[in-house]
């Protein structure tokens, strides 16, 4: 790591890391303790004995090649990979013959968030459900035989461009474990894909308003698509939270001459139209359409059991690079969703409703989101953390600095988290609350552009490479905790990196070993036993694999990781989803091969190797004795 000048002012990384974590044992509770007490005594330069995991499958070695491993005495089956029909008269993969027909009806590509919803609706059942899986974006150099990365956006034909275009959004599809292996049910009336141009509604505070206006929808209230789905979130009521993360290199045309250049920078609309779209769409030029970019970027909720209902988003949400939106019932039955903004510098973000949860009206359920107060998080050195509510006319968002409205402050939430002085935080991504203790975690992936004199105790790093994760603490324990106050404890559960590199700043439970670090956490979930299970975005940077790594977070195992999956060569892994009774854990395994140059040149052909193309999937893991994942 480069050194930097320190300011007289500004605190060293030693410094804050060593703050946080003295307060460790105050913040956590008497749960806490022990864990707590080992990792002070780590940073104080003790040699600690090695620290027990409830975890207990043999973990996996540090390996990197052309195919995916799991830990010993587990089996990792292909569920569903890209290119599968999954609807009533598709076709499969024709590799050579890719359109817009065919992919609206195969599963989705680069697929990332899983939902496992039980079947029926309102059971538990671990062995027939709907998967629900984001599909986030295409690689046309790995997709489409003859073209290299960079000159995919001029090379793609109008073909190639409508079958990426088909290629993301979301897919669900129906499975069913029989004789203890998952498989998908073909041409189940459940089945169906959402994707580029699939109609979706538009609701809450900014539905209608003018910013969202078009002359193809004077009402400012539906939308043609959804795009760069990334994490997810599942709601108490059974529907589906797809995150659009950002949609800006995908529309053309000069944002100079957009309806809000100022905006439109915020945002990262650069005119860049990476994939053509704007070549055979006009709405995608900024030039033409300028306010269809605020058409996106919202949380799109899907209900996978009705599968004529249009999808709706909420922008009650807030408009943002929603990497999740992850949902709780508060103690006072109000729903509170977390979700963290996927780049540099940008924030973490709550929504808590205004009605409460009724576990017996479920259409009154789904209007939930579009009710209520969305805020943004300042993290204190001493450990506080305030939820700033983003409401108009309070904290400086008034029509002299910009919000004209309600829906404007949601429209422009990242300039609303700018104008109340919310902390800038290291590429926030999944923001979970663990179902057993009530703590939520929020992970950040990495932030290589933080120089010295912007750390903060919550970003204690300078040019962090390799990312950290967050645990924020709500008054109260476990169903009780109260997830709606204003204000919250926070302390930092783990940073990332090599231990074996003190230049990395990692910190970690003093039992770590050499396989069980890690770098660029990304998605986050939790078992039944509220373990928490870290997947990595990056980690191929470093010539290691992405994968998945499970920990306790309380007890002497806290914040001790063991890799427990890696994917295979440029591959990312991403949406960790565990059935109710914990015995499979899904898993999607993305962009397999990204790091070629071009389809002749292929760094893996995973997961069916021979001369097909390499397929984004779904991989179910089971224990091969039918226990639970983890021990």
């Amino acid at each position: 790591m480069a050194d930097h000048p320190q300011n007289a002012s500004t605190p060293t990384y030693a410094q804050l890391v060593a703050n946080r974590f003295s307060r460790r044992t105050v913040l956590l509770g008497a749960a806490g303790v022990a864990a707590a007490s080992a990792m002070s005594f780590r940073l104080a330069g003790a040699q600690a004995a090695a620290s027990s995991s409830t975890l207990t499958f043999p973990e996996l070695k540090k390996v990197y090649d052309q195919t995916h491993h799991v830990a010993e005495g587990y089996n990792a089956d292909i569920l569903v990979r890209w290119g599968e029909a999954i609807v009533a008269g598709g076709k499969e993969l024709d590799a050579a013959n890719q359109n817009a027909t065919d992919q609206a009806k195969q599963f989705g590509y680069n697929c990332d968030f899983i939902g496992y919803m039980p079947l029926p609706l309102g059971s538990d059942n671990s062995e027939h459900g709907l998967l629900c899986v984001n599909n986030e974006y295409p690689n046309p150099h790995v997709m489409f035989p003859g073209m290299t990365e960079d000159d995919a956006p001029k090379m793609m034909n109008a073909d190639q461009i409508n079958a990426a275009f088909e290629s993301w959004g979301h897919s669900i599809v129906e499975i069913r474990k029989v004789d203890g292996k998952w498989q998908t049910v073909k041409d189940s009336k459940f089945n169906r894909r959402i994707t580029g141009t699939t109609e979706i509604a538009i609701s809450g505070p900014a539905a209608g308003h003018t910013l969202l206006q078009t002359a193809a929808d004077q009402t400012g209230t539906r939308v043609f698509g959804t795009g760069y789905n990334c994490s997810g979130g599942v709601t108490p009521w059974g529907t589906i939270l797809s995150c659009e993360e950002g949609l800006s290199d995908t529309f053309g045309g000069d944002p100079a001459k957009g309806g809000d250049p100022k905006l439109l920078e915020r945002y990262s609309y650069d005119g860049s139209d990476y994939y053509g779209f704007a070549r055979i769409e006009e709405r995608f030029n900024l030039d033409k359409v300028p306010n269809e970019p605020n058409r996106f970027d919202w949380v799109v909720e899907i209900d996978p059991y009705a599968p004529t209902e249009m999808p709706v988003k909420r922008t009650a949400l807030g408009r943002m690079g929603h990497e999740a939106a992850t949902c709780i019932v508060n103690a006072d039955g109000r729903i509170v969703v977390y979700t963290g903004d996927d780049d540099y510098f940008e924030y973490i973000f709550r929504f808590v409703s205004t009605g409460k949860f009724d576990p017996a009206n479920r259409a009154a359920n789904k209007k939930l989101l579009d009710e209520g107060t969305l805020s943004v998080a300042k993290f204190d050195e001493d450990g506080t953390l305030t939820w700033i509510p983003l409401i108009h006319g309070q904290n400086g968002l008034t029509p002299e600095n910009g919000f004209a409205d309600q829906a404007e402050v949601l429209i422009k939430a990242r300039l609303a988290g700018d104008q109340v002085g919310a902390t800038k935080m290291d590429r926030p991504e999944d923001i979970e609350p663990n179902p057993v203790t009530g703590r939520v975690y929020a992970v950040m992936t990495k932030n290589k552009k933080r120089t010295a004199d912007e750390i903060d105790a919550a970003n204690p790093r300078a040019e962090n490479k390799y990312g950290h994760i967050l645990e924020m603490l709500p008054p109260g324990e476990g169903k009780d905790a109260d997830h709606a106050a204003d204000t919250f404890k926070w302390d930092v559960f783990l940073l990332a990196g090599n231990p074996a590199k003190p230049e990395e700043g990692a910190k970690y439970n003093p039992g770590i070993s050499a396989d069980g670090w890690f770098v660029a956490p990304d998605n986050i979930a939790f078992d039944p036993k509220g373990r928490i299970w870290i997947a990595s975005d990056g980690a191929n940077d470093f010539d290691i694999a992405d994968g998945l790594y499970g920990a306790d977070t309380v007890g002497d195992g806290r914040a001790l990781p063991r890799f427990f999956f890696a994917c295979p060569t440029g591959a990312e892994l991403c949406g960790p989803a565990f059935t109710p009774d914990g015995k499979t854990l899904f898993v999607s395994v993305q962009h397999p091969a990204e790091n070629s140059e071009n389809t002749d040149k292929l760094t893996t052909r995973w997961p069916d190797f021979g001369d097909s193309l390499p397929r984004p999937a779904v991989v179910a893991i089971t224990k091969q004795d039918g226990g639970e994942i983890g021990g």
